[in-house]
Parts: structure tokens; sequence; C-alpha cells
């Protein structure tokens, strides 16, 4: 496998490395921003070249920051939001596809948000309902290829996206209004991605939104 991320993130990466090599598996580390197409075509090409193939893509890349009004957004955030959020998603598929044959997948992280919206989060609630759309209308344009295209959407999960910028005493109640009265882990969102990665589990789907909401329904 190879993972790309940005490179004041490298101990997270290495150690991942080490989780994935403790496996067996091999794990080719790149560093850099998908907000660049031209480093998103770099970073396939790599990943072709250190692994011989390429046959899953998963878009996972994330910025977000809570504003009180759109009056308090500026150009500036709604444009990383976008292109770290949608443009990185656009960049990697379209160069990974000059590479992907039939039985691969395309697996895009998108959120609760993207279907319900959020009022403190209107810049990241456009990228995600973007997403949604990437997925449905890529997933139409591949079948006839047969390379599957779906999309993971979770409500609260405990990673430092969902919780960086907010005051510790909101921090606490992360997930508290779910259901289930808590947030997910990550370690329980990664099995969809499994699922929707594995041509033997999911070989008939394609152009979904999978939501994981702590037993909330109101997505479905």
């Amino acid at each position: 496998m190879a993972i790309v991320y940005l490179p004041e993130e490298q101990r997270d990466a290495e150690e991942t490395r080490a989780a994935v090599e403790a496996e067996g598996k091999q794990c080719v580390l790149i560093p850099g921003d998908v907000t660049d197409s031209r480093f998103c075509e770099r970073a396939v090409e790599q990943t072709v070249r250190e692994l011989g193939r390429f046959d899953i893509l998963v878009n996972n890349a994330a910025f977000q920051q809570h504003q009180e009004s759109i009056e308090d957004i500026t150009d500036e955030q709604l444009e990383h939001t976008f292109r770290t959020n949608i443009f990185g998603y656009f960049y990697l598929a379209r160069a990974a596809l000059r590479h992907m044959d039939e039985g691969s997948a395309i697996v895009n992280c998108g959120s609760i948000t993207g279907l319900e919206g959020s009022k403190q989060l209107v810049d990241y609630a456009a990228t995600k309902g973007a997403i949604n759309a990437f997925t449905k209308s890529l997933a139409q344009q591949l079948v006839d290829r047969g390379i599957r295209v779906n999309c993971v959407a979770p409500g609260p999960i405990w990673t430092p996206l969902n919780v960086a910028d907010k005051e510790a005493k909101d921090v606490a109640k992360h997930g508290a209004e779910t259901p289930m009265k808590r947030p997910g882990q990550p370690e329980e969102v990664a099995p969809a991605f499994v699922f929707f990665a594995s041509n033997a589990d999911s070989s008939y789907i394609t152009g979904e939104i999978l939501t994981l909401l702590g037993g909330e329904t109101r997505a479905a």
C-alpha cells in the first residue's frame, strides 16, 4: 500500500508503516499536498513504480474550520477547504484511473454533513455534498469499465480533524448527541472502507453512500 500525507504528519505515517510492515506487507510513504494536481500525479506514478499496480484508491484527505457565520469564512479558508476536500479527490482519481483495470475500486470519505448540512461548517459541508455527487457521477461513468466508486459517510468520529478547533468543553461532548451517546472510533469506521474496496464483499455495489452514525437513522 501507499500513503499520502502532509510532511508534518511524518511521525504518524511512520507509525502506520510499521503496523503494515508488521503484517508482512509493503508500505510506501509519499509526503506532499493533495491540493497540488502535479503532486497527485507524481504520487500515483510513484505508487505504480514501487508497487507494480494500482487497484484501490481511498480518498480521505480533509480540512475543516468551524465558523459561526458564513461572513467569517475568508476566501483563503474557502479555497483551502475545497482544494483539500474535493479537488484532491478529483486529482487523485483522474491520475489513478490511467492505471486501474476491471475490478478496481475507488472509495471516497464523505460525511453526514454532506447529507444534512452543518450550520458551523458551511464550506466543509458543501464539499462533502460535492463528494456525494462526485461519487455517484463517477460511478455511472466507470461502471462499464468494471470500476466501482462508493463513499463512506461517517458521523462524529474521534479523530483530530473533528476536534482540532473546538474548546475542551465541546470536545468532551463530541458524539454525545448520537443515540449511542458517544463518538465512533477509527477502527469502527475502517471495516466500511475494506468492504467497499473488496470485490469479494461488494462487487454488486457502486455509487452508494454508506452512513455510520452511532444509531442515528435520519440520513437513511
